[in-house]
């Protein structure tokens, strides 16, 4: 019998995920920091061709690209003349599982099955473990969801307790933990125990599975307006979603098309405090995995993770809860579409986004996602007022984390703030030293911080120059 302790399995965790993943990240490491991101990709994942060809099997993908013309003409009221993009927007709700994780599912359960793995683990409070366990009950294979529910007073958060209620509906096994390092270690002894595959939100599968939303993005919308989208804005939590979009609209020759990523702000609440799990309205889609994973990715269940959104991120902008909560109402009630926050945060920065664009340029917000009586703005306000948050009409840049949420009284109250990209760069940097304890780094490294960055080696020279970094 192995030693189950915290201690003993966390000190096992390099080769539990390698028996769980199948892939040997060391061949693709050049450096103590760099490794070979494009030849992972390349080596472990699948074609554009045959993801679509996978997903079109489980009748994933291929989702309406709907034109926004009731919003679009809210926000050319709230702009100044000549102005106000069209805004249109990928409706993956239509996915088999509800959102655009079906797709990052379909490849990483097609894979399990392909190599024959009986069954798959995810680690998600999020619409991942739907999409995978749906995933999984097409291919036949068993499933086991792990999430992160309760505070500490067993108080449970309604949003992840509607996407487990819908694990569940789907035939998997769900286990429900408090926050708090249990959630990891779990996971490990049940990929240990099961030897099922683990479904990981960030290995080169997952991450090409989104692939395909780009391409179709950019495909669509040449198709119709004989032009590529001017921005395509892409709510950010882990990266997997921008990164992955992002690659399918270089994949589509869209080299001109801005990528921006946009978060809601949750600055001040930290997401494995036991106190401010159920102070948080949002779920995902927020700073507090937005910021982290773009400054440090392999922070990840995995040993490189394979979204890198700082590759690809042209612009970061952060919304409130409470904008976000007024366009889910406007979506609904202006376009007949009634979704859930994850998607309706990109929206809320397109309107925004919108107001400083022509009216001859297009705005794509590139998902959508079901919604369900625990997703739903009541559900997650009245937590809120139980948790003594104050909740009112009001100037959203009023809004605190924690403490009140502002619902925009008018659209035109509705502002998306840059998030100042340098400052992410630098603190990615930073990182790379504090983590890998470098004093000096080579041309090869060099290259690789660059395109990680998304700015000139001149950069990345300078940056770590002034961090006390030798380049050699």
């Amino acid at each position: 019998m192995k030693d189950m302790s915290y201690e003993k399995v966390m000190e096992r965790k390099n080769e539990i995920m390698k028996q769980a993943i199948g892939i040997d990240y060391g061949k693709f490491e050049l450096t103590s920091i760099a490794f070979d991101y494009e030849r992972m990709m390349e080596e472990v994942g699948y074609s554009l061709d045959e993801i679509r060809r996978i997903q079109k099997e489980t009748g994933v993908g291929n989702t309406p690209l709907l034109e926004l013309k009731n919003i679009t003409r809210l926000v050319r009221k709230t702009a100044r003349p000549g102005y106000g993009a069209r805004i249109f927007i990928k409706d993956e709700a239509c996915n088999p599982s509800g959102s655009f994780k079906a797709r990052r599912a379909s490849v990483s359960v097609y894979h399990a099955q392909k190599h024959g793995y009986k069954g798959v683990v995810a680690a998600t409070s999020g619409n991942y473990g739907a999409a995978v366990a749906s995933q999984a009950a097409i291919r036949g294979l068993k499933c086991i969801i792990v999430q992160e529910v309760f505070d500490s007073t067993g108080l449970g958060q309604p949003e992840i307790l509607e996407k487990g209620r819908k694990c569940e509906a789907y035939g998997a096994e769900v286990l429900q933990l408090s926050v708090g390092p249990e959630l990891f270690y779990t996971f490990l002894r049940v990929l240990e125990e099961t030897r099922y595959f683990n479904a990981s939100l960030y290995t080169p599968f997952g991450i090409a599975g989104v692939e395909t939303l780009g391409y179709e993005i950019v495909e669509e919308i040449r198709e119709r307006e004989g032009r590529d989208p001017d921005a395509i804005v892409i709510t950010h939590a882990g990266g997997g979603n921008l990164t992955g979009t992002a690659r399918g609209v270089l994949k589509a020759g869209a080299k001109d098309t801005k990528i921006i990523g946009a978060s809601v702000n949750l600055v001040g609440l930290h997401m494995a405090s036991d106190k401010a799990f159920n102070r948080k309205s949002f779920t995902t889609g927020h700073t507090g995995f937005g910021m982290p994973f773009a400054t440090w990715p392999d922070r990840a269940d995995v040993p490189r993770n394979a979204a890198r959104a700082l590759r690809y991120m042209d612009r970061y902008v952060t919304v409130t809860q409470g904008e976000v909560f007024y366009v889910t109402e406007a979506l609904a009630q202006l376009e007949g579409l009634e979704r859930g926050p994850a998607g309706n945060t990109s929206l809320a920065a397109a309107i925004s986004i919108a107001r400083e664009m022509r009216e001859d340029q297009i705005v794509v917000v590139q998902e959508t996602e079901y919604t369900g009586a625990g997703k739903h703005p009541t559900a997650q306000l009245t937590l809120a007022k139980k948790m003594g948050i104050e909740v009112r009409l009001g100037n959203p840049a009023d809004d605190k984390p924690g403490e009140r949420i502002i619902i925009p009284e008018h659209p035109a109250q509705i502002k998306a703030k840059d998030v100042d990209m340098d400052k992410v760069r630098r603190s990615y940097l930073k990182n790379v030293i504090e983590k890998t304890g470098v004093t000096s780094i080579n041309d090869v490294e060099l290259a690789f911080l660059a395109a990680e960055v998304k700015e000139s080696e001149e950069y990345v020279k300078q940056v770590m120059q002034e961090l006390g970094v030798i380049v050699s």
